[in-house]
């Protein structure tokens, strides 16, 4: 008398057969993780990254740009950040001409209870031996959106430190975003 395999075991020992085959195929063909690489030329070890120029009049943004950008890079670990532009094999120059603040939606009061803040600069990265553009982006334009505050209206009357907290947060989550956004798209030159 033989014993025969349920036929679920069966089916359930060919499903992970192949998803082992298809691992196995994966591994080997040449994929990696985004991130990891860099498109950036072998000898390209310093980049210099001095502070952004600020054209607007929101006061500061330049230094948490420039900071967020050098701290991305010295996060991926491949290249070491220099606040200076000589003594580097590139150079990275931006520019923030403009950040505005809109009203996305109103209340029944016609009070804005959500905004959208909008900014727009300018970014390049140059080969200072070659002196040579590795990658620019002219009119780069990050958003962030928020919620006013409810919190903040007294009697029809918003609170300004209330309004510009939310602001602020909003400003910090757009330069979070710019860094990665930059930093990503020189390094794995999207």
């Amino acid at each position: 008398m033989s014993v025969r395999p349920h036929r679920g075991v069966v089916e359930r020992f060919a499903r992970l057969a192949g998803v082992a085959a298809l691992m196995l195929s994966i591994a080997g063909c040449g994929y990696s993780l985004a991130g990891r690489g860099s498109f950036l030329p072998a000898e390209i070890r310093i980049i210099g990254v001095p502070q952004f120029v600020n054209r607007t009049q929101i006061f500061n943004l330049e230094t948490q740009l420039t900071q967020k950008v050098r701290a991305e890079f010295i996060g991926r670990g491949r290249y070491e950040i220099l606040p200076e532009a000589t003594g580097v094999d590139a150079l990275l120059t931006g520019e923030v001409s403009s950040v505005s603040v809109q009203p996305l939606s109103l209340t029944a009061q016609n009070i804005a209870s959500r905004y959208v803040i909008t900014m727009t600069a300018r970014v390049e990265l140059r080969d200072v031996k070659a002196n040579a553009v590795l990658w620019d982006n002219p009119s780069l334009v990050f958003r962030q959106e928020y919620d006013a505050p409810n919190a903040g209206v007294v009697g029809g009357v918003i609170d300004p430190a209330a309004f510009l907290g939310q602001d602020l947060n909003a400003l910090d989550r757009m330069t979070n975003d710019f860094a990665r956004s930059i930093v990503s798209a020189i390094l794995e030159a999207f």
